[in-house]
């Protein structure tokens, strides 16, 4: 079987960016942008968490998006879709609604709401943290905002890219790097 070889920067669909404002109870986090690759790993979607531990983002896990607004204020997160189809919104109720599918990858840095809409049965996500950061689970709530401001501002940027690794267009975008 031959090794799995990573992706070159665009190779594997669109990259888009873009940044969530605060929303009331969730804080999201304008300073950074989430990243979406799209398509970025439909040809390996069941390698989708090997990735990004090989690429230093560990602490990974397989399962699926909870059906409910939460963030982590204390570490940034990417999530892999490794089967089937969902629509997340992002940022909250005024946020941004998705449509992502097996090989899409969305990094989201800390502090940005996430949740799920409505999948496929079969929808798989594999999630990771840069270093393997312990997470917290933040809700929509004043006491959980008023201690995330501040998490949020202390979380180090990655040394490197979850799909790309060391060259990759997350740390262009984030002005992070090692």
């Amino acid at each position: 079987m031959k090794p799995f070889e990573q992706p070159v920067a665009g190779a594997g669909g669109a990259i888009e960016t873009f940044t969530l404002p605060q929303d009331g109870l969730l804080p999201n986090n304008p300073a950074l942008p989430v990243i979406v690759y799209t398509g970025a790993l439909r040809d390996h979607p069941e390698r989708t968490e090997q990735i990004f531990n090989d690429n230093g983002w560990l602490n990974s896990w397989q399962n699926g998006v909870f059906s409910y607004h939460h963030y982590h204020s204390n570490a940034h997160e990417v999530l892999g879709v490794m089967s089937g189809t969902a629509s997340l919104q992002l940022g909250g109720d005024a946020g941004r609604t998705l449509a992502v599918s097996a090989g899409d990858v969305l990094v989201l840095p800390a502090g940005t709401a996430h949740k799920l809409l409505h999948s496929s049965g079969g929808f798989l996500v594999a999630g990771a943290y840069p270093g393997g950061a312990d997470y917290n689970t933040r809700l929509a709530e004043p006491d959980d905002l008023a201690a995330a401001l501040q998490e949020i501002a202390e979380v180090p940027l990655p040394g490197s890219d979850p799909v790309y690794g060391t060259a990759g267009p997350l740390l262009e975008a984030w002005g992070a790097g090692g």
